[in-house]
């Protein structure tokens, strides 16, 4: 009994060694040090770093920094820049590339501007240790990104021009460590800058070239293989860090990198997006905040004088540079305060590319211990400042933008959107899902309503119960994407008139169809399926068919006939087109003439998108396929119809279905009937049609196809036996 007892004790030695209960430990204070600090309305991260001062070998030393914390804790870093490259808006970075150079610009210069003479001449420190330690001033870790995420501010033009800054400064950081670090060597010469210009060619031709034209094949090939996404997705982050490394630069950069070079192949709403974000910001981006504040050292606060004053400069210098860049920035571009908060807030942190130069500095002889410490120090307190500052802007900055919300009309309020999904064909399911929850707008309360329509039969029973079986599958494929799904199955005599019963009954803003398949002589008897639905509501259709992985599509072509921005539906649907685009940072062509384009581009404003929408001037709707000379194969083509009656309808307008349909076979392509004005008054001429008359003939209908279909398989059978 002693001896287990004994076993046990050994077990808590501390600092702790099994990894089971390290572990354990470390999931502990994941799950419960958010949930402490909330109630003191202290920011989650700020927490975590504590908490990591707390159990760490310099608190009461319960975890050590061992290999396995180390090699989670890196995971978490690259994680973390790999999220804030994936989650840039390229569309918007590129709309404001040149913001982004000059807020780099000016949060590298500043902070080494003055982060250089006071530690020159204040700290008496040589050249190399004071150009160093000033060039870690202009270092900034994107600690505080998840908040942003988190409260839906990741959009933000402040964001963006942080965000694209970031790798401009870090970049060029690391490259004056390599510089510093050969100069101290005294091996600075010609021989050295050549090899790192190829090896960075190299590198940049590799992720910007290769990586996506790989990736882009790999989910074409396996697209219904979900899991192996996320598993090749994580390949490239290390494949990429590690490739950086052999280029002379800091792995965070090839995190970032790969960030970009996937942006365009990882929709921001899809599945693989959520799965990325949700692990990262359950465990290892917590991994990563836990080990800074295992490096936390409260003691060297009282070594001495000369470790508080350092520590306390360092601290200074490194805050005020930060934000005297954001005052600059927010001059020059006249952003709000909030925007100026957000971005010190956001460039204020300290830690992944600040410990990378400080520790290599310090290993290498260069920095001392005083410096080391008080850069520490500068962490946590970064961190602090950084997380509250950021939180406290973006909070500033949603009820900005809610303010400014009021002044739109009501019909462009997202809050109550409901989009219906009938289902016909369950093969082609899964495209037409990925796609609705594309088109779902994030504010939305309402689920995506799948339904299906069961033929009015003796069966009807039966077949409703095979019909909600199957559409469980498609509830478990959206809620990967943390995407709410309604299942409704309905009886009715035709399809048609059920979709469009339903979509009244829980008043649904978007029908999602798939492309009309003719099946036979029947359809041709009845009509169209389509036209059916077309003729019995108003709501905005989008008629998808989609062949190809959403992500492989490189540009969005629009068609809009002339009188298109008159129609009722004509802001939804440009709303929906640059949500597409953003979602897959594509650009957007839209072809139309000059009075609907002058249109498109005052929605554009009002609607406040990042997307690359481009208007040409098309006006030859007789000879549509004039448009196939400047369509590609991976282009998404959108044609805007109307329905007969419709302010924008002409009679060519029904003969391009077909055309698409036989031309452009190995496109995606979308037909969009945009949202009508009622149109209950086309229908008053038949309001005595006894409905209770029209069910019984098509019940008899029914039954004599039923006798007649009976006595051919009599006939088959017969001739069968005989």
């Amino acid at each position: 009994m002693s001896e287990y007892f004994e076993s046990l004790m050994h077990g808590f030695e501390l600092p702790l060694k099994s990894p089971v209960l390290v572990f354990s430990l470390i999931l502990l204070i994941i799950l419960l040090s958010p949930i402490l600090m909330r109630k003191l309305n202290i920011p989650g991260i700020i927490g975590l770093i504590i908490s990591g001062v707390i159990v760490g070998p310099h608190g009461l030393n319960l975890l050590a920094k061992n290999s396995a914390i180390e090699l989670f804790s890196t995971i978490g870093l690259l994680y973390i820049m790999f999220i804030a490259g994936l989650e840039l808006d390229l569309n918007e970075f590129k709309a404001n590339k040149n913001k982004s150079l000059l807020f780099g610009f000016f949060t590298f210069t500043i902070p080494l501007a003055i982060g250089f003479p006071v530690v020159y001449y204040f700290l008496d420190y040589n050249f190399n240790a004071s150009f160093l330690t000033a060039s870690m001033f202009a270092t900034h870790t994107l600690v505080a990104y998840p908040i942003v995420s988190r409260l839906g501010v990741s959009k933000n033009q402040a964001v963006a021009i942080t965000v694209g800054g970031t790798i401009l400064t870090d970049t060029a950081v690391l490259i004056i460590l390599a510089v510093v670090m050969e100069n101290s060597k005294g091996s600075l010469n010609q021989e050295f800058w050549i090899r790192l210009a190829i090896s960075l060619a190299i590198f940049s031709v590799i992720m910007f070239l290769l990586i996506p034209r790989i990736a882009k094949w790999f989910f074409r090939k396996l697209e219904s293989e979900k899991h192996s996404h996320y598993i090749f997705v994580l390949s490239v982050v290390f494949f990429a860090a590690f490739l950086a490394e052999l280029a002379g630069i800091e792995a965070i950069i090839g995190a970032f990198v790969a960030g970009l070079a996937l942006n365009k192949l990882i929709p921001h709403s899809s599945a693989l997006m959520n799965r990325i974000e949700f692990i990262g910001n359950s465990l290892f981006i917590p991994f990563f905040l836990i080990s800074v504040g295992m490096l936390v050292d409260i003691s060297v606060i009282l070594s001495g004088p000369q470790a508080l004053i350092i520590a306390a400069t360092l601290s200074v210098v490194a805050i005020s540079g930060k934000w005297i860049a954001a005052l600059f920035t927010q001059l020059a571009f006249r952003y709000s305060g909030a925007q100026r908060q957000l971005i010190f807030g956001l460039s204020s942190a300290h830690a992944a590319a600040t410990l990378a130069v400080i520790l290599v500095g310090f290993n290498a002889g260069v920095l001392d211990e005083n410096i080391l410490n008080g850069t520490v120090i500068l962490i946590l307190i970064t961190c602090i400042i950084a997380s509250f500052a950021t939180e406290k802007a973006s909070k500033k900055i949603i009820l900005d933008s809610g303010n400014d919300s009021l002044d739109l009309d009501s019909s462009s309020n997202t809050n109550d959107e409901h989009i219906l999904l009938p289902i016909a064909n369950v093969e082609k399911m899964d495209q037409l899902l990925d796609f609705a929850i594309f088109l779902k707008d994030a504010k939305s309360v309402n689920p995506i309503s799948i339904l299906t329509v069961v033929s009015n039969n003796d069966e009807a029973e039966i077949n409703i119960k095979k019909a909600r079986s199957k559409l469980e599958d498609f509830v478990k494929q959206a809620s990967a994407s943390e995407t709410n799904i309604s299942i409704i199955t309905t009886i009715d005599h035709n399809p048609g008139s059920g979709i469009a019963r339903i979509s009244k009954e829980i008043m649904s803003d978007i029908i999602v169809l798939g492309w009309p398949q003719k099946t036979g002589l029947i359809d041709k008897l009845i009509g169209e399926k389509v036209a059916n639905i077309m003729n019995s509501t108003d709501k905005c259709a989008f008629i998808c068919h989609i062949d190809k992985p959403t992500n492989t599509h490189k540009r969005i072509i629009v068609a809009a006939p002339p009188l298109a921005e008159h129609e009722k539906g004509f802001e939804m649907w440009m709303r929906k087109v640059s949500k597409l685009a953003q979602e897959f940072s594509i650009p957007v062509h839209i072809y139309c003439n000059q009075n609907t384009g002058k249109m498109v581009e005052k929605c554009s404003k009002k609607i406040k998108t990042s997307a690359n929408i481009q208007v040409i001037l098309f006006d030859d709707w007789e000879d549509f396929l004039v448009l196939s000379r400047n369509i590609h194969q991976d282009d998404l083509i959108i044609l805007v119809s109307s329905r007969r009656g419709a302010p924008s309808y002409m009679p060519v307008l029904e003969s391009l279905p077909a055309k698409l349909e036989k031309h452009f076979k190995t496109n995606s392509r979308i037909i969009i009937y945009p949202q009508q004005y009622n149109i209950e008054q086309s229908l008053e001429g038949f309001e005595d049609v006894n409905a209770e008359t029209l069910n019984k003939g098509l019940e008899t209908v029914q039954r004599i196809g039923r006798k007649i279909g009976g006595i051919f398989r009599k006939e088959e059978s017969k001739v069968t036996s005989e």
